[in-house]
Order: structure tokens, then sequence, then C-alpha cells
């Protein structure tokens, strides 16, 4: 099993930018490959980014492609989501995933996920 903790969201203007980052502890970080995926009020878990064991494969949803990216630290036991150009639509929890099989956009194939962290851009 793995746990995960996200950090580094709050409260930004629209055109700002946070890092978030997502702390995992248990079994081998580096067997996972993980995502983000984000929640609004009222709406579907949407995917956000994921990232494979070693980095080498990365995909992004269409909406944040050119103003998120995805990275991670296997030394470190953390995976990443820089974003950079926020949008009020870009307002959601935010949520890191892990997942041991090859990286997916799927949110169910997931089996570990942390507990989120607040993100809003105001206008």
């Amino acid at each position: 099993q793995v746990q995960l903790v996200e950090s580094g969201g709050g409260l930004v203007q629209a055109g700002g930018s946070l890092r978030l980052s997502c702390a995992a502890s248990g079994r081998a970080f580096s067997t996972y490959s993980m995502g983000w995926f984000r929640q609004a009020p009222g709406k579907e878990r949407q995917f956000v980014a994921v990232i494979s064991r070693n980095g080498d494969t990365i995909y992004y949803a269409d909406s944040v492609k050119g103003r998120f990216t995805i990275s991670r630290d296997n030394a470190k036991n953390t995976v990443y989501l820089q974003m950079n150009s926020l949008k009020p639509e870009d307002t959601a929890v935010y949520y890191c995933a892990a997942d041991l099989a090859s990286p997916t956009v799927l949110a169910y194939l997931y089996n570990y996920w942390g507990q989120g962290t607040q993100v809003t851009v105001s206008s």
C-alpha cells in the first residue's frame, strides 16, 4: 500500500501560479504511475495529468496542456503539479492518485488516493 498527502493548494488570482506536491509513503514510490485529478463542486472528478513510473510517459488533459506540468522525484517520493496561467475554471479540489499499472487517465483504475487540496482561482 501507499499513503498520499497533497499540499500546496490555496487562493490565487487568475494568471497566477501554484505548485502542488504529493508526498507518498509506504510501498516503493517508483513502482507507481502517479496521476492528478480534480473535482469542482457539483461536477465529476476530472483527469488532469499522469506520469509513468520513471517519468518517460506523460499525458495531460487538453484543458491544462501548455499551462500545467507534472513531474516526479522518486528519491523524494514526491510528485508535483506546476500550475501556471491559472484560470477561474481551474478552481477545484486537486487529488493525487497512485496506480501500479501503466499510466492511465481513468480515475476508477487508481487504487490509492490522497485527501485532496483546495485550489481557488479568483477572477
